[in-house]
């Protein structure tokens, strides 16, 4: 976890992610990224030099195939000495039984980040941390420009001034392969996703894609992030 904890304290410092008083919601869904994130601001709580309090958020997202037991993530917490809420909410119900969406995903993550922002508010947070590492925004940035023809991708701090919250991005320079070794090495416990389409969205064709260029061109995938970051796309 040194390694890691060390790609979220530099974009913690670039970007002045936190200050001292900040309390704040870390979005965990239970797999290996949302896992690293709570992990890796639960230990950098004692090298940051800032005083912050964390509460773990969880979105029961209601599945048509079974709820999540997300007992492991609970005791995980208790552990850490950090709050977990886990919020019941219908979002599976509705996108796959009643709207039987064919494109599911714009939907669920916005009703996804609705329920977010406000147990963030509920639970008296004014940051809510997003567990996207620098793949995912490699990713986002060739999605927006080869299907929606426009230059962006998500930033690392950006103010919700409706809700009142400020979102952080911790992660961004953290390679997705570095997610992937801690959970292989049983640093924390993971709960697999019942989605009914994991694995087979336009998100995941996009990684295959990009996993394909670098291993035709190898370092592609840097040189991608580098020229974001040199163009400070979206107020990188």
């Amino acid at each position: 976890m040194q390694k890691i904890m060390g790609y979220m304290k530099r974009a913690i410092l670039d970007y002045n992610m936190i200050e001292d008083g900040d309390k704040i919601a870390v979005g965990v869904s239970g797999g290996k990224d949302s896992m690293v994130l709570l992990s890796g601001l639960a230990g950098l709580r004692r090298f940051l030099g800032k005083d912050f309090s964390l509460v773990a958020i969880t979105l029961e997202m209601g599945f048509p195939n079974g709820r999540m037991d997300f007992s492991p993530i609970t005791k995980y917490c208790e552990n850490l000495n950090i709050e977990h809420v886990v919020r019941r909410t219908r979002i599976g119900e509705i996108v796959f039984d009643e709207r039987k969406e064919k494109s599911p995903c714009s939907l669920c993550a916005k009703m996804r980040r609705g329920i977010l922002h406000e147990e963030t508010k509920n639970n008296g947070c004014n940051k809510l941390a997003m567990g996207h590492h620098m793949d995912d925004a490699i990713e986002t940035f060739l999605m927006n420009l080869s299907v929606e023809a426009r230059i962006a991708c998500f930033q690392p701090v950006s103010y919700l001034s409706i809700r009142d919250i400020t979102m952080i991005r911790p992660m961004i320079y953290m390679p997705e392969k570095e997610a992937v070794r801690a959970a292989s090495q049983g640093l924390f416990p993971v709960v697999k996703s019942k989605c009914p389409i994991d694995g087979t969205t336009k998100r995941q064709d996009m990684k295959e894609f990009i996993k394909e260029r670098e291993a035709l061109e190898p370092g592609f995938k840097k040189r991608i992030f580098h020229a974001m970051k040199s163009a400070h796309i979206s107020d990188w």
